[in-house]
């Protein structure tokens, strides 16, 4: 299977909204169903790599400990060590990329080449830490994935969405925005407003294929 392209992992994510975790979950025990390995990469992949990065990973590390992680959970989960009654599908994925990212870190260290504070670094211990962080990147994941829908159905050139796109996303200040697009900072708000609006329905939507993980 190929390396998919964030873009193209939101894009995947977007279009699986009618499958659920129990469904993907089943389909992981045939190693042949090549399109429930797909749907469940697309999913928790970008998910994973955020997670590494908001925990200090580069780019390059947060998208190894990521394919890491996705192999070693389908190796553990076919060989039947993971057990939904035992908790709950996040923890069991944040336990993998914790210690890939631990290891990381350590062997950066012993080559030194991270330094001072980064060859310090301390990974947070609490469950209830990494859960927040887990569901910060989730729910940007998702916003990210309903956008990309959103641009996908909607077919004239959008100034809320782009200004949307500005403010949220990018993080570029509402007067850039305002020169860029020929805004003022009220219009830019309103826009942003609008188009929350009309992503409210596609991110419900896809936040119901998350909510099984915590069962």
């Amino acid at each position: 299977r190929p390396d998919l392209d964030p873009d193209t992992m939101r894009t995947n994510l977007a279009m699986d909204i009618d499958r659920t975790t129990t469904a993907l979950l089943e389909g992981l025990f045939d190693s042949d169903n090549e399109l429930a390995w797909s749907h469940f990469d697309a999913r928790y992949r970008p998910i994973v790599i955020a997670f590494a990065r908001k925990l200090g990973l580069s780019e390059s590390d947060a998208g190894d400990v990521a394919q890491e992680t996705i192999l070693q959970f389908l190796k553990e989960y076919k060989e039947g060590k993971y057990d939904r009654e035992r908790g709950r599908l996040r923890s069991w994925l944040i336990g993998i990329a914790r210690f890939r990212i631990a290891g990381v870190y350590r062997k950066k260290a012993s080559k030194r080449e991270y330094r001072g504070e980064s060859a310090m670094v301390t990974l947070p211990e609490n469950e209830a830490d990494l859960d927040q962080v887990w569901d910060t990147e989730r729910r940007t994941v998702i916003l990210q994935a309903a956008f990309k829908e959103l641009q996908n159905t909607t077919k004239t050139d959008d100034r809320n969405m782009r200004a949307f796109e500005m403010l949220v996303f990018n993080q570029i200040p509402v007067t850039a925005v305002c020169d860029e697009l020929g805004m003022t900072a009220q219009q830019a708000y309103m826009a942003k407003s609008r188009t929350a609006k009309r992503l409210k329905d596609i991110i419900d939507r896809i936040e119901v294929l998350y909510d099984e993980d915590a069962t």
